[in-house]
């Protein structure tokens, strides 16, 4: 049997008396590109902070390649593998697009305290051009070679979330969660980014957890997809599936539930 690479155990997550998950369990093989869909407020970025470790939730497990994260920090979980872009932009505005994405690499970086001052004498040098080489493929891949000296902050808003992808990438995570990456993008950028997650997925072996609201993108390249509703999962299935689930389409799309029609409507 394969071995999920994720695997999230029935997690339930309280802020006060407002409960924002409720038992929500699902796993996520190596190399699918995983898409979870809902109605706003239904708990899908609570559900990402959750496995990137900036919540914890109350009850329930997350594991991670085997082995139990539940109540790691976020560092530790960017050390091993999770990356991911956040909904609102979280890039520093006042640094270069260069600098922006060297910072998704400090976490392979191998001098410590300790070995510092010989490190910097003996290797530093060449692990910095071994990065920086890292970080011009992921530039070269996102097509952001013409702006990778310009201050972010002055970037258009499609490009500056291109560069938060960019920066998750360099991480080499095996796992990324993109939270809405397309939200607030024109036609073009949001065929650009369908196009770069699909090329993440299928050419560097990415593995993907996706929120995203174009309906039509989710379909289109995700392997599964997940439905929330008021922070429980109503559905999960293959997106042909979930196209024609009526309780999805009643939360998601706001369609009648045609299992909760009228005997007389059914019966006319």
């Amino acid at each position: 049997m394969t071995t999920a690479l994720l695997d999230v155990r029935a997690i339930s997550l309280r802020f006060g008396g407002l409960r924002a998950l409720s038992e929500v369990g699902f796993s996520v093989n190596s190399g699918e590109l995983f898409s979870i869909i809902g109605p706003n407020g239904a708990g899908k970025t609570s559900l990402l902070n959750c496995i990137s470790g900036r919540y914890s939730p109350q009850d329930g497990e997350i594991r991670f390649e085997g082995r139990d994260i539940t109540r790691q920090k976020p560092s530790k979980r960017a050390a091993i593998g999770i990356g991911r872009t956040f909904q609102n932009l979280a890039l520093f505005s006042h640094m270069s697009v260069l600098d922006n994405i060297m910072v998704g690499r400090h976490h392979l970086l191998k001098n410590n305290l300790f070995t510092g001052a010989l490190y910097w004498i003996g290797g530093a040098q060449k692990e910095e051009l071994q990065h920086r080489r890292k970080v011009e493929d992921v530039i070269d891949f996102l097509d952001i070679q013409h702006v990778r000296k310009a201050t972010a902050g002055t970037l258009s808003y499609g490009l500056r979330k291109r560069v938060e992808l960019a920066r998750a990438v360099a991480l080499e995570p095996k796992l990324i969660l993109l939270d809405e990456p397309m939200a607030g993008m024109n036609l073009e950028e949001k065929e650009d980014m369908a196009r770069y997650i699909v090329d993440l997925n299928e050419e560097w072996g990415m593995t993907i957890i996706m929120i995203e609201h174009d309906m039509g993108v989710v379909m289109d390249i995700s392997h599964r997809v997940m439905v929330l509703d008021f922070g429980r999962k109503i559905a999960e299935g293959l997106p042909e599936e979930i196209l024609a689930n009526p309780h999805v389409r009643k939360a998601y799309l706001g369609e009648e539930d045609p299992l909760l029609e009228e005997p007389e409507a059914l019966s006319a």
